[in-house]
């Protein structure tokens, strides 16, 4: 994303709140799963949270445990689908955590390695810098419900990083982060949040 343009002058990344496959490390992509008790509880404290918060833009993935978590949020009626924010497709991993998948294939690592019959980490890219030029178009702040993966991969992009570096971020559920600007330089400006209910 260029920083010849400020119409998003604030990404704001919401990562969805638990649900039984995040809380037991399963990689989870197209798989449709509810939040739990506790993620929709984290939903609700971003909402209080955010209080309200205008936003020139709200994007959100079409799975469920992003819409809940949005809407939970208090921002459904505001909120558009973005199919570019799904979460990245991990082939034939889905539903299996990196422990199992590294008894068949030592080492393998998400950033490292494509998942067979899964996205490449340079086509989950593509999708970030789609919704990066979306939200480059709007007219103030832009609120993003997501997921973990692909949230790590949109930030590494809007620093202007490889996508893999989009390893060093670490990003629990239910939290808030926010991308933007020192001067003209693209930055972090708070990561993982975790707000209490």
């Amino acid at each position: 994303m260029s920083n010849s343009s400020r119409g998003a002058n604030e990404l704001w990344l919401i990562r969805h709140g638990e649900t039984e496959w995040s809380l037991s490390g399963a990689h989870t992509s197209h798989t449709d799963l509810p939040l739990t008790e506790n993620g929709r509880r984290r939903a609700a404290a971003i909402g209080q949270y955010l209080a309200g918060r205008p936003f020139a833009l709200v994007l959100s993935s079409p799975l469920q445990r992003a819409v809940d978590t949005c809407r939970l949020a208090g921002y459904g009626a505001a909120c558009q689908i973005d199919p570019n924010l799904c979460e990245w497709n991990y082939g034939d991993y889905e539903g299996r955590t990196t422990a199992d998948i590294q008894k068949e294939n030592p080492g393998w690592s998400i950033w490292t390695g494509t998942p067979l019959h899964g996205e490449t980490i340079e086509q989950v890219a593509a999708r970030a810098d789609a919704v990066l030029q979306r939200a480059e178009s709007a007219d103030g702040p832009v609120l993003l419900f997501a997921h973990g993966h692909f949230l790590r991969v949109l930030t590494a992009c809007w620093l202007e990083l490889t996508p893999d570096n989009g390893r060093l971020f670490a990003l629990g559920t239910g939290t808030i982060s926010i991308l933007g600007y020192e001067r003209t330089t693209q930055v972090i400006t708070r990561w993982n949040l975790s707000v209490s209910e």
